[in-house]
């Protein structure tokens, strides 16, 4: 016979990219064996394996503190400690002019980076200060480092700061809004923000297919109305008759 189809259960879109790799690895199997798998994705798990380096920090502690966090107290358990990346490569949403809530870039300090940040934020003679110039001595200063960078980027609004900080490729990336996201030029360039036309509501602003390939596009449509196809379904799929599909809808089944 065919190939057993592939069922998959998946909990809401938060488990979504874990569920297609799993999707993916059972499709595989059945096009190689002909034998299909279930497949289930836990919400719980999906995101634990995106906690993977809290947990791997949870057993740094039992050598001390980890430097590379901005809290100055450590238990016996990883600290809550807001916008900070965590790692080697430390990060932080910075405030920019006017100050408002979505007035934040998010930068991050690469060892590469420091210098040409230095000089960004006005203090060019702490690229070479033995106090800051390496990862090592900037690690116990990241509240007074972020503090240094902030005190440049609250003087400009955010786009100009990202203009400059990517001049020197200095990792970096903008709070947004949720109407910034919807007027972006560049999403909409992308196919990530797209109008879709309507019968009845007219046309509205949805998000595109992050998934891109090459040689199968995608164009995303309006929803289908409720019962739009129950006669392509009812009769042209399941063979009912036109007299039953009229009683059934008088019936209220329908």
């Amino acid at each position: 016979g065919p190939p057993m189809a592939t069922g998959a259960q998946i909990g809401d879109s938060g488990t979504g990219i874990h569920a297609v790799a799993g999707i993916l690895a059972a499709l595989l199997q059945r096009e190689r064996t002909g034998r299909g798998q279930r497949v289930n994705v836990a919400m719980q798990h999906a995101v634990l394996n995106l906690c993977r380096v809290k947990l791997r920090d949870q057993q740094r502690l039992a050598h001390g503190p980890l430097a590379e966090y901005p809290n100055e107290d450590f238990g016996d358990e990883v600290p809550r400690s807001g916008n900070a990346s965590g790692g080697g490569q430390p990060g932080w949403a910075v405030r920019c002019a006017p100050g408002g809530p979505n007035d934040y870039v998010y930068v991050i300090v690469q060892p590469v980076g420091w210098a040409p940040l230095a000089a960004l934020i006005g203090r060019p003679e702490l690229a070479e200060d033995p106090e800051w110039s390496t990862p090592q001595v900037r690690l116990p200063k990241l509240a007074k480092m972020f503090q240094l960078i902030e005190e440049w980027t609250s003087t400009l609004p955010k786009w100009q700061v990202l203009e400059q900080l990517n001049r020197h490729n200095i990792p970096c990336g903008p709070i947004l809004s949720t109407r910034e996201i919807i007027e972006d030029r560049s999403l909409a360039d992308n196919d990530m923000i797209v109008e879709v036309e309507h019968p009845q509501r007219g046309a509205f602003t949805t998000v595109g297919n992050p998934l891109k390939l090459s040689d199968s596009p995608t164009t995303i449509t309006t929803p289908p109305l409720l019962g739009q196809h129950n006669e392509e379904i009812y009769i042209g799929e399941l063979g009912l008759g036109d007299e039953e599909l009229r009683l059934m809808k008088s019936g209220g089944v329908i």
